[in-house]
């Protein structure tokens, strides 16, 4: 590929983002993050489709289709190195589904 200057931007914006990742604390933090917007996306998600009862099949086939993505996304890589955003939307799906579990169990009492 020819190097050109939205290349080297490119190239250099990423390599300063790997180093600010590369402490741990701040991975930790962003996971965290992942993890709570999954809760609320899950939280969000339930109580909008909910809410008119036209949409719960749809909406629950697409859910389960982008969790099943997500974990093929993350178990294939496994065999590989890492990556910090696998690592990130797996958090938020861990987050999403543990919210729908938390909303039946609402639901259920």
């Amino acid at each position: 590929m020819q190097n050109t200057r939205l290349n080297t931007l490119f190239d250099v914006t990423f390599e300063r983002l790997q180093q600010w990742l590369g402490n741990p604390w701040r991975r930790i933090s962003i996971l965290t993050i992942g993890l709570l917007f999954g809760f609320f996306l899950g939280t969000a998600v339930s109580t909008i489709a909910g809410q008119k009862a036209l949409l719960d099949m749809t909406v629950s086939l697409l859910l389960l289709l982008v969790t099943e993505a997500i974990n093929w996304l993350v178990y294939a890589r496994r065999r590989s190195t890492p990556s910090f955003l696998v690592d990130t939307l797996s958090a938020t799906k861990i987050g999403l589904v543990y919210s729908l579990f938390v909303e039946a169990f609402k639901l259920g009492s």
